[in-house]
């Protein structure tokens, strides 16, 4: 329970259901620790937790505030920093539900007996054939299942997901039903809850040492290698980027690649994004204990991109190849990708590398 409209909603109506709840938040991060210049939000406020533990109160279930700072810290927190320093986009949102909430929460729940870890997220799981499914919830604009294609067989089967079934404004109306017409009318965060200024420059300054120093000095390159001018340091650039470049051509051009080890980031035309292959790692397969072999799947590699048709091979080594049907636009490493069958999640993983016909000095 963050002490938001969806995980306060979800608890109230497993309570209602019957269950017997135990409401649970998680203090994840410190902002004031990481010196920016804006209160802390989200799953990180106090009065979001004062929130959370007068709705339980208030229906008469336990709450308690599970203190994982450390371990977000040391994997989350370390993650986003070592992927951007690797020249790779991180997705923080999918480690943390993966590999810190999941795991937590389920180790409180066999603490207090527990059967069930329950969330507010906009998703659906379901049993078959033997296995646990994770399918799109029914809210399009709110869907969540690309942030939980992380989640192993062994959390899904202990996992409900009440807001599945719901879109945003049932849930909001449902908030004022209980008696809660401020989380009905609360804006919503869509920031990186350790980031909560939005900017991850700023943090990573603030977070590595002597960073700026070690960075400066590298080039904006054409894709063919030509130097067209100095950037700020290649951490500070993401795949698709067009804005706060501070260079003009009389055009907008975008950052088409990183790389990391000759500190230059490769600038490009709008076509220039467009990838026909890339390679997916680190696969948590779902549906299926692995996708079939030259199955089409649609895949989606962010998390508003509508998806992609792509048709799925392996390489030998456990990681997965994918050729698009049609070029797919801004494939950026390290950022998921997740794998569809109609509303059903096959698989994810994390983009490894995009394959094009720039030249070898330029591959990631």
């Amino acid at each position: 329970m963050s002490g938001g409209i969806d995980s306060t909603v979800a608890a109230l109506m497993l309570n209602d259901m019957g269950y017997e709840v135990v409401g649970i938040t998680m203090k994840t991060w410190d902002y004031a620790t990481s010196g920016g210049g804006k209160k802390e939000t989200g799953c990180c406020n106090i009065d979001s937790f004062n929130d959370a533990r007068a709705a339980a109160v208030h229906h008469g279930f336990p709450h308690f505030i599970l203190d994982i700072r450390d371990e977000f810290g040391d994997f989350v927190v370390q993650n986003f920093v070592d992927e951007y320093l690797s020249g790779r986009t991180p997705n923080p949102c999918v480690m943390c539900n993966t590999h810190i909430k999941w795991r937590a929460l389920l180790k409180r729940a066999d603490a207090m007996d527990c059967d069930f870890i329950a969330t507010g997220h906009y998703a659906k799981v379901r049993p078959e054939n033997g296995r646990h499914v994770i399918s799109k919830g029914i809210d399009e604009l709110k869907d969540q299942s690309y942030v939980l294609w992380g989640l192993q067989q062994d959390l899904l089967s202990r996992t409900i997901l009440p807001l599945g079934g719901y879109r945003k404004p049932e849930i909001r109306q449902m908030a004022i039903d209980y008696g809660y017409p401020e989380l009905a009318k609360k804006n919503e965060s869509y920031e990186i809850c350790f980031v909560p200024d939005n900017d991850y420059r700023g943090f990573l300054k603030r977070n590595v040492d002597g960073l700026e120093e070690r960075v400066a000095g590298g080039h904006f390159v054409d894709r063919h290698g030509k130097i067209l001018g100095k950037h700020k340091g290649y951490p500070f650039y993401t795949v698709g980027q067009r804005k706060g470049l501070d260079i003009t051509f009389g055009r907008p051009v975008f950052v088409t690649e990183i790389n990391p080890e000759t500190n230059t980031v490769v600038l490009g035309d709008d076509e220039d994004l467009n990838r026909s292959e890339m390679t997916v790692g680190k696969i948590n397969h779902v549906k299926y204990e692995q996708m079939p072999e030259g199955m089409e799947a649609t895949v989606k590699i962010r998390y508003k991109d509508k998806g992609s048709a792509g048709i799925v091979h392996y390489d030998g080594s456990g990681n997965v190849k994918v050729h698009f049907l049609h070029d797919a636009k801004g494939v950026a490493p390290g950022q998921s990708a997740v794998f569809y069958e109609g509303d059903d999640v096959l698989a994810g993983g994390t983009i490894h590398r995009y394959l094009s016909d720039l030249p070898a000095s330029h591959a990631e």
